[in-house]
């Protein structure tokens, strides 16, 4: 009896003892999660519980030298597609989506796949939604489909650059549609429109998306990318840094609330060289003519103030992106508005003359004297004097007065004696034959020919002084952009220093530093950049030859630049007529470079016209504009306003233009030089082949069967607008309720 009572009591310790146990082995369990390893389930429940948005960096501004903005943000607003959060609630509201197939390669083969057919999803469910609302809108239905394949993390862009009232509509109904969401993005705002297009460049979608970055959140924004000049050559400067949203999910997996947000940086702040005011004065001078250049210089540094280009483009028109048709038209402009003519390389005519010159200098022949006849035979070829056809000659000239009338026979024989090795040598000490490193795309080295490189390009053919005698005067093989040309004067004016073009002055971060490059160096230095020094070369006396043959050439009667003539003020310079062949069309190029004031130079301009018929009469007058305006504003006795410009572009751009005059008129000129039309070759136009965000046509999938929106009882008042940053930085305004739609109810809510 009293071991049948022990026997239970030990049965009954024994089972507690292993309830103890057991107990404390849970507790034990417990403890292991919740406090040994709480904070690694509590970060993994967090992840669980939460999305993250990539917000895109802001760009930095573009200023002129006096801080003057250029460039800026501002807000656009946007309709996006969050694609795979729409496949998401088709298949929780309707069950599994409906199915496309398409041939893909994968590992090399060819194979069949499957997708969700999501232009069925957003033309069933999304759109008709829309279209109650009066809100759907024409897309492409391809692009639809190819961004869902290959760019699933990036939202796709509905609706772009969409009027605030279209917004407040948005906002008003809360369409309540899963993956439908307003974001407003900074995009790019050329101030002051096509002023300076052609230098300033425009932006657009990167051509790839970094896959390695888009997979740390879950849904990425990118940043636009600079696609031409400033913006594309300065891009890794102004891009900013990109901020992160943190999106809480409840749990059912939706969207429902902001937990925080850091914030994205802007970029560097870019100032040019550039003078706003003298930049507004070249392309209001330059807007007389169909097709031209004018570059203005500033002869102490080497430093940019000007470079204009026309005809020109509005740089907004690629903003967010450019409509197919906008893009069309650009392209099949004969006039090319998007090509800078002023880094295009063209037979430079008598414009040359400066080197040939200097080079002749070098081999002591500043006291030789040539007799013109009306031409010089080489081999079996008669160079003619263009005075050949006015039925006189120029007679015996030295160097002075052979720059002054441009002599062709003097300067055919007086570039042989010379030779084409030191034609050469000066050339390219001034910076011609080869691409002057200026942060501008598609600029054009141009040719500076000689024996070694006719061997290179034309092997078929020899080396001759008829060859010389071509390059003499800036013809033949010869090409020199406007900016070459410019850079070239800038060593006449301030006696024989050649400057590299400046064109970039500094870059300064938000907080006023200066941005540093990859190596932790200033990424842009503001000392002048020195190519070369022809004082090496040539003594003050032999270079002053030559500047007072060019004063010659403005201010003496005879002269062919008598149209450049200012009250006031001594201009030195030098016209130039040239044949050049674009695109297989034959073209008269006039030109003409100065510098002023003779004695204590400041500017140094350079004009070229297409089709012009004389340099003289028709870049003359244009250059010396350009001059008197920039000189008088410096004394304050002319205010040039920066204001918005249209694009330039004339009715006819490719008529003969015989001269230009404006109110006020410049003096009578003398005899105008011609060109010999035998003597021509292929221009090198500036390449202009950026590739834009292009906005394709809608197709017929896209197409959409509007319908007037249903009538309302009572008016609903448009809700106040919010700032930029409230919009850019995600801060709500609470819309007013509506009542719950017939689709999918489920609205994102990102922003």
């Amino acid at each position: 009896m009293n071991r049948r009572r022990i026997n239970s009591r030990l049965r009954i310790q024994f089972l507690a003892l292993l309830m103890l146990l057991g107990m404390g082995t849970l507790g034990l369990r417990l403890w292991w999660i919740q406090v040994a390893h709480g904070a690694e389930w509590t970060a993994q429940l967090r992840g669980s519980s939460q999305a993250t948005v990539r917000i895109p960096s802001v760009r930095g501004e573009i200023k002129d030298r006096n801080g003057l903005t250029l460039v800026q943000n501002r807000g656009s607003y946007e309709v996006d597609f969050y694609l795979p959060e729409m496949v998401k609630g088709y298949r929780d509201r309707f069950g599994s989506p409906p199915l496309t197939e398409y041939r893909a390669t994968i590992n090399g083969m060819p194979k069949d796949q499957k997708e969700p057919d999501i232009i069925k999803i957003v033309n069933g469910g999304i759109i008709p939604r829309l279209n109650d609302l009066d809100l759907a809108r024409d897309y492409n239905a391809g692009k639809l489909q190819r961004h869902y394949r290959n760019d699933t993390e990036v939202p796709f862009s509905y609706i772009k650059d969409i009027d605030f009232p279209t917004m407040a509509k948005f906002s008003e109904h809360d369409v309540g549609l899963p993956g439908v969401d307003i974001a407003i993005k900074p995009v790019r705002s050329y101030v002051y429109g096509a002023l300076a297009a052609h230098l300033l460049g425009y932006v657009g979608a990167p051509d790839d998306i970094n896959r390695e970055e888009a997979k740390k959140f879950t849904f990425y924004q990118g940043d636009v990318e600079g696609k031409s000049n400033i913006e594309k050559s300065m891009d890794e400067y102004l891009r900013g840094k990109p901020g992160v949203r943190y999106l809480r999910r409840n749990a059912k997996g939706t969207i429902d609330g902001v937990l925080r947000e850091d914030p994205p940086k802007q970029g560097a702040n870019v100032f040019l060289t550039l003078d706003a005011r003298i930049q507004a004065i070249a392309e209001e001078a330059l807007r007389v003519v169909g097709r031209g250049a004018a570059v203005v210089v500033d002869p102490n540094n080497g430093n940019v103030l000007a470079m204009a280009s026309v005809p020109s483009f509005d740089p907004n028109t690629f903003i967010p992106s450019i409509k197919a048709k906008d893009w069309k038209a650009l392209q099949k402009d004969e006039a090319d508005p998007l090509v800078n003519r002023a880094i295009s390389a063209l037979p430079p005519g008598s414009t040359f003359k400066l080197i040939t010159s200097l080079a002749g200098l070098r081999r002591n022949l500043a006291t030789a004297r040539y007799n013109c006849g009306g031409g010089v035979s080489y081999g079996d070829h008669f160079f003619q004097c263009w005075v050949a056809e006015k039925h006189y000659t120029h007679g015996t000239l030295g160097l002075m007065d052979a720059i002054k009338v441009s002599c062709d026979s003097f300067f055919y024989q007086y570039g042989n004696a010379a030779g084409i090795q030191s034609i050469d040598t000066v050339g390219k000490m001034l910076g011609l034959g080869e691409e002057s490193g200026i942060h501008l795309s598609g600029e054009q080295a141009g040719n500076l020919p000689g024996p070694e490189w006719m061997q290179i390009h034309h092997p078929q053919e020899r080396w001759s002084q008829a060859q010389t005698a071509n390059v003499s005067i800036g013809q033949g093989y010869t090409l020199v952009s406007p900016l070459q040309l410019a850079m070239a004067y800038v060593a006449a004016a301030n006696g024989g220093i050649c400057y590299y073009p400046r064109f970039v002055d500094k870059v300064l971060n938000q907080d006023g530093s200066p941005a540093l490059d990859e190596n932790g160096k200033v990424a842009v230095l503001q000392t002048p950049r020195v190519r070369a020094d022809l004082r090496s070369e040539l003594s003050r006396e032999q270079i002053d030859l030559v500047r007072k043959g060019l004063w010659k050439v403005v201010n003496e009667d005879g002269g062919t630049g008598g149209r450049a003539r200012l009250k006031n003020v001594q201009v030195a310079g030098k016209t130039g007529t040239a044949q050049a062949t674009d695109r297989g069309h034959k073209d008269t190029i006039a030109w003409f470079a100065c510098f002023a004031p003779f004695d204590n130079p400041k500017y140094v301009v350079a004009a070229m016209v297409q089709g012009g018929e004389h340099g003289g009469s028709v870049a003359g007058p244009i250059a010396t504009r350009i001059m008197e305006r920039a000189l008088a504003l410096d004394e304050g006795k002319f205010d040039m306003q920066v204001a918005w410009l249209s694009p330039a572009h004339k009715a006819n751009p490719f008529q003969m233009i015989k001269d230009v005059n404006y109110a006020g008129g410049n003096v009578p000129s003398g005899d105008e030089e011609n060109a010999d039309d035998s003597q021509n070759t292929d221009a090198q136009m500036a390449s202009s082949d950026a590739a834009p965000d292009v906005e394709p046509e809608a197709d017929s999938q896209g197409k959409v069967r509007r319908r007037a929106p249903a009538a309302r009882a009572v008016p609903v008042a448009t809700p106040a607008p919010r700032n930029f940053f409230e919009r850019l930085f995600g801060v709500h305004r609470q819309p007013a309720p509506a009542p719950p739609p017939p689709p999918p109810t489920r609205r994102r809510g990102t922003r």
